[in-house]
């Protein structure tokens, strides 16, 4: 309750801040946000080389079992909640929309005192595809060694997580919130695009209840006590606009739910990169939305997002845990499927941001139903 209590304090204190202060002072907040996000930036993939491949090589036979689960059940949820978002958003958007594109202004924004970029040792990709290879490798031979190793990893990286990230996350949140207030950006799009955002968190929270009624029927456990559990993380998730940043909180969360140790430990990193859930709602419903008010986009009829969809779920597995980088990674997928001009993205991305920290609460709360389902699935074959 303390860290909900001060990532709220973050966020009302940088819209007060972004109002009063002048330019030379928003340099210096946002050098600190250059500078934390380019740290968390470098700090992600040993995240997940170190939570991955340290949790996954303590499962012994049922490391390939539990990823293949883990794997399987995150993209079948994450197309079923596009699926979601396409049908509510085709039947009550066009009862609001008419045709008319919003003006959103140019801004040029505030800079940083330094230009800072801490390039991360591996990307991604090699990170998941190398906690995937080791951590399996050290299960199946029992090399003590290197798993040592990926154990003392885990164990500084950790501690880096509570000491500075945890910390320091409020501040980063209310610099965030300082420039968007700063610009007005906030406002002028929630105002734009209202209607998405409540229609949006809407389908979230149906989600939400969807998937822990089913982890809750697997488990046998009332779904709003489980639900009631990852609130924590859930608002951490809306605080940072970072999966990546909320696997500590998650993860702890999901303990308290009766998720076996080893098992949190290495489903919810990987769940954080590869289950977005919230983020393929938001961005189905955006992009939507955006195909509607431009006229010469094609019509979002099912037969056309369905492979939109299809594609969101392998896509995110490369969007980064930061701000916005689902809709950066998503960013193909919309010239290339639906035909967006540089405009609609342009406005896509700005209708996507005023959301994102929605979706990114969506994503981590929704791991916590997916450890609960595969911890049930693997306990019970034990």
């Amino acid at each position: 309750m303390k860290l909900i209590l001060k990532l709220l304090a973050g966020v009302i204190a940088g819209i007060v801040i972004g109002f009063i202060v002048n330019e030379t002072v928003m340099e210096y907040i946002m050098t600190f946000q250059v500078i934390f996000g380019q740290f968390l930036e470098y700090i992600v993939p040993f995240i997940i080389l170190f939570f991955i491949t340290s949790g996954v090589s303590r499962m012994g036979n049922d490391a390939g079992k539990v990823l293949g689960l883990t794997a399987g059940f995150s993209y079948v949820s994450t197309i079923v909640a596009g699926i979601m978002a396409f049908i509510i958003a085709i039947l009550i958007i066009p009862l609001f929309i008419d045709g008319s594109v919003p003006a959103i202004d140019d801004e040029n924004g505030f800079s940083s005192l330094l230009e800072l970029e801490i390039p991360p040792a591996m990307d991604i990709m090699t990170a998941l595809f190398t906690a995937f290879i080791f951590g399996i490798g050290i299960a199946k031979t029992g090399a003590n060694t290197l798993k040592s190793f990926f154990n003392e990893g885990k164990n500084i990286i950790e501690k880096l997580l509570w000491v500075v990230i945890i910390p320091l996350l409020p501040f980063y949140i209310a610099s965030i919130f300082a420039e968007l207030s700063a610009e007005g950006t906030v406002w002028e799009t929630l105002a734009s695009f209202g209607l998405v955002l409540l229609l949006a968190l809407g389908t979230h929270w149906l989600y939400l209840i969807g998937a822990f009624t089913i982890a809750g029927g697997v488990t046998r456990r009332n779904p709003f006590t489980l639900i009631k559990t990852m609130l924590p993380a859930y608002f951490t998730g809306i605080g940072t606009m970072s999966s990546t940043a909320t696997i500590p909180v998650t993860t702890e969360q999901a303990k308290k739910n009766h998720v076996d140790t080893n098992l949190a430990d290495s489903m919810i990193p990987l769940g954080a990169n590869i289950h977005l859930a919230g983020s393929t709602i938001t961005i189905t419903m955006a992009s939507m939305t955006v195909m509607m008010l431009f006229g010469e986009l094609p019509s979002p009829t099912f037969e056309l997002i369905l492979p939109f969809i299809l594609g969101l779920g392998v896509i995110m597995i490369a969007a980064p845990g930061v701000p916005g980088g689902a809709i950066i990674a998503a960013s193909g997928l919309l010239t290339s499927i639906l035909g967006f001009n540089e405009a609609a993205v342009g406005i896509m991305i700005a209708l996507y941001m005023a959301q994102d920290s929605l979706g990114t609460g969506c994503n981590v709360t929704g791991d916590g139903a997916i450890a609960l389902i595969v911890n049930r699935l693997v306990s019970t074959s034990d």
